[in-house]
């Protein structure tokens, strides 16, 4: 099983390691910082080898990453990992900025369920099951989200159960999260946020969440 130094230090942009499977244009890693689609964070963008990964996906605790034709790799290759920086930092910033959010809006309406959600370069979103529009609520979750980001509160990130590898986050006032996805390590990273939403049907709502920069 592959080793997810991502959870390590998600800080890291570059990592050597082993292949440790091949299977035609799909292999997998003895070690990685490239994180595969998950709980609705997208996949890094990157190198493996020098080769650029054309996806990366989990399959049960492993991760498989696929390559271009003719990768030319092989079992026991020592290979460098890279990955888009800017795009990662960015994905971490939006990622705990909508667990945030999903965390404000559990506190604020009773019964609200989530029933999708999707963190991308340029912005995240949350899909909730709800009869009414949100829109009333969103300045006063701004300007809570805000005020904790603003805070600088350190985030803390663990594991609930190791063999499993269920995580979870955790910052002063609020309960355990489970998440498995890369956060960044204090709040204040995450700088101003704003908020959208977007009416996607009846009886769902969604919240659209932006990076000031």
């Amino acid at each position: 099983m592959t080793r997810k130094t991502f959870w390590e230090n998600p800080y890291q942009t570059f990592h050597n390691t082993v292949v440790t499977a091949v299977d035609g244009n799909d292999i997998t890693l003895q070690s990685t910082i490239f994180f595969a689609f998950s709980g609705g964070q997208e996949s890094d963008q990157g190198t493996i080898g020098g080769i650029d990964v054309a996806s990366a996906r989990k399959e049960g605790l492993e991760i498989v990453y696929t390559l271009a034709d003719n990768h030319g790799l092989t079992v026991g290759k020592l290979v460098e990992i890279s990955i888009d920086w800017s795009r990662r930092y960015r994905l971490m910033r939006l990622h705990f900025a909508a667990e945030l959010i999903l965390e404000l809006f559990y506190q604020s309406l009773d019964g609200v369920d989530k029933v999708g959600a999707h963190i991308a370069e340029t912005k995240a979103r949350i899909d909730f099951s709800w009869p009414e529009s949100i829109a009333p609520l969103l300045p006063e979750i701004a300007l809570r989200a805000n005020d904790i980001i603003e805070a600088d509160l350190e985030i803390k990130c663990a594991f609930d159960d190791v063999a499993t590898e269920r995580r979870y986050w955790e910052i002063d006032e609020f309960s355990r999260v489970p998440c498995g996805g890369t956060h960044v390590k204090r709040t204040g990273e995450i700088g101003h946020i704003r908020l959208k939403r977007n009416n996607i049907g009846r009886g769902k709502e969604r919240v659209e969440i932006f990076l000031a920069s």
